[in-house]
């Protein structure tokens, strides 16, 4: 037991320098700083390969309203979020996204954005939703992810805890199922409970924030995300404590986004 303390006292500390040195960029509107120990570019090439497989292996949903729906949000928020980048001097961020929009046939109440702007909505979330401002709501969530690099940032945690800060591409070589699981896990795709899902729970509010000003920039009202995590919260399902959560807990959330909605509603674009 001792032993395995140790070893994850040493890893925060690894952790910590890394992020001292390292962390060369900024989360845009939050302004914190993060650890990026992984080429971008080396991201995007997963994010197509993980993208295209997925996509190989998944019905697209037959409703051509539905799917319309999430192709049309997905090009209004992905307008909102290159006018917003370029407001702050950071268009360089989505500069070389080709975006996608697919909504997939999955019971899952889920959606992510993987690097490069390839983003899949579940049909299980959609009776969350209901309506396109709703959508808006999870859509601008995801995109924010991709923008602020979350994925980038806990890859690069998971990698050091994990191997010890190894290249990518000699992980990729010697060790390619583990970096896959890592990199799924990066990006929604499963969770770990552990010394790193305090990181996460930072990611979830700054991908809140930011998603309340990419939607509001598109036309859509960033009162709706309030109504959406209420549904979500009234769902039912036992839910962890929040200390044992990648999420905060709902009450966290619709506070902490009720408490930033005057500062997002200034961004609101009425059509």
């Amino acid at each position: 037991m001792m032993k395995e303390y140790l070893k994850s006292i040493l890893i925060l500390l690894l952790i910590s320098t890394f992020t001292l040195f390292n962390a060369c960029t900024t989360v845009p509107l939050t302004g914190r700083k993060q650890m990026h120990l992984l080429p971008e570019s080396q991201m995007v090439s997963m994010s197509l390969t993980s993208y295209s497989e997925f996509i190989s292996t998944h019905k697209l949903s037959a409703s051509a309203v539905n799917s319309t729906m999430v192709k049309r949000a997905g090009k209004n928020i992905s307008t909102a979020v290159a006018q917003y980048l370029a407001s702050v001097g950071k268009a360089d961020l989505v500069k070389d996204y080709a975006w996608e929009f697919n909504l997939v046939e999955d019971a899952q109440p889920n959606a992510w954005c993987m690097p490069g702007g390839k983003v899949v909505v579940y049909t299980g979330i959609l009776p969350y939703t209901l309506t396109e401002a709703g959508l808006a709501v999870v859509m601008g969530h995801e995109i924010a992810h991709a923008v602020a690099r979350h994925g980038n940032e806990r890859m690069s945690q998971g990698m050091l805890v994990q191997f010890g800060g190894m290249a990518l591409d000699v992980a990729l070589q010697s060790k390619p199922e583990q970096t896959k699981a890592i990199f799924m896990q990066a990006y929604g795709v499963g969770s770990q409970v552990g010394m790193l899902l305090p990181y996460s729970r930072i990611h979830e509010s700054e991908a809140d924030k930011l998603g309340l000003v990419f939607m509001a920039m598109a036309g859509y009202d960033p009162n709706e995300a309030i109504t959406f995590w209420e549904r979500m919260a009234k769902s039912g399902g036992q839910k962890p404590p929040e200390i044992l959560s990648t999420h905060p807990a709902d009450e966290t959330r619709i506070a902490d986004l009720k408490a930033y909605l005057p500062e997002a509603l200034k961004f609101y674009k009425k059509k």
